[in-house]
């Protein structure tokens, strides 16, 4: 019987030089269970930077080397996107501001490699909205969520647009103009993030996040997402660009600050102690010891813990902990009470659930 622990995707991400002599039972679950992640470019990478991916079984090779070209098609997909939102934007002179994994692809940063892809996020100024969807609109993208109270939810009360797809290609765009809903009991403030950002050489009219606003982004999208079928990849993306950007001068001590300034010292400290804890991410004991300064009081801080432990895995049936399910929904419900206020609430999930017991095709007024 094997001696590995049931989540075998946590443990090859830390672990890839033994992978090659794994044998082709642990294989096939690791396949599954990285696939169901959208991890399993991410590992086949991992092996060719060690220069071992040769050394892999034929079997499980096969998988490798297949979700490497899916992502690489995406990745070359994104650039033609990034591409095209620059042509559409550029004539009411307004930067694309990209966020996650597109900034990631944008940059090369680390996370780009083996990514996968299902749509293409920027961010602009609150005030542009409405110029910046009609001129997308012009160029073939339209919005999506049709329904009447879908349209006011994200627009009176959502931190972006409803998505929105292009007509031929069928790419989906996601206008953000802020990182958390106006009604969220953390405000980050936009203005500092657009204000922070970085040109991306050799891309006119193309820039990113800075640096600490790059890695407070991924945890606050993480943190605050009620959707966590991909949450270990997202933690993955995370763990990449803290061993990546820990290298700069000063980053750990401007990470705490900015976090501060940008009401996010929570979500910096439950990203940094999940990353440490279940990937192994080296992160200063002087930074821990600030950014635990915002941890809640226990019990919530125990029940925490064991919530996100079972959430950031894969969400595959055999690497899934006891209580995965209990701890999905409570957390489910956690981000939807960050990001609105009781009434609201109650509103809001009454209104989702009778949409959903609608029939087929009839949209609510």
């Amino acid at each position: 019987m094997s001696g590995l622990p049931a989540d075998r995707v946590v443990y090859a991400l830390g672990h890839a030089a033994e992978l090659p002599a794994w044998p082709l039972p642990d294989w096939e679950l690791l396949v599954r269970q990285a696939r169901q992640a959208d991890l399993l470019a991410r590992i086949a990478n991992q092996l060719d930077k060690l220069g071992l991916i040769e050394r892999v079984p034929r079997q499980p090779l096969v998988h490798l080397e297949s979700a490497q070209r899916l992502a690489r098609a995406q990745q070359d997909e994104v650039r033609r996107e990034i591409g095209h939102l620059c042509k559409a934007l550029a004539p009411i002179g307004l930067p694309v501001l990209l966020l996650k994994g597109a900034a990631y692809v944008a940059v090369g940063l680390p996370p780009a490699a083996g990514r996968m892809f299902s749509d293409t996020d920027i961010l602009v100024p609150k005030a542009r909205l409405p110029e910046v969807e009609s001129t997308l609109m012009m160029n073939g993208w339209m919005t999506t969520h049709q329904s009447a109270y879908d349209q006011r939810y994200y627009r009176q009360w959502m931190h972006e647009l409803p998505p929105m797809e292009h007509m031929r290609r069928r790419t989906v765009v996601d206008v953000h103009h802020a990182i958390l809903p106006e009604t969220a009991r953390l405000k980050p403030d936009a203005s500092k993030l657009l204000a922070a950002a970085r040109p991306v050489a050799g891309l006119k009219g193309v820039s990113v996040l800075a640096p600490v606003d790059m890695v407070l982004h991924s945890m606050t999208h993480l943190l605050h997402n009620e959707e966590l079928s991909h949450g270990l990849r997202d933690l993955s993306d995370m763990d990449l660009l803290l061993r990546h950007f820990g290298a700069l001068p000063g980053f750990w001590a401007g990470l705490v600050e900015r976090a501060r300034d940008l009401d996010l010292a929570r979500p910096l400290h439950y990203g940094l102690r999940f990353a440490q804890r279940i990937l192994g991410t080296p992160v200063p004991e002087s930074t821990l010891a600030e950014a635990v300064r915002a941890a809640p009081a226990w019990p919530l801080s125990a029940l925490m813990d064991a919530l996100w432990w079972r959430a950031l895995r894969s969400q595959h049936a055999t690497a899934a902990p006891p209580l995965t399910g209990a701890a999905l929904f409570l957390l489910y419900l956690r981000a939807h009470w960050l990001r609105m206020p009781p009434l609201l609430l109650a509103r809001h999930l009454a209104t989702k659930a009778w949409q959903r017991g609608l029939p087929k095709g009839e949209a609510p007024r």
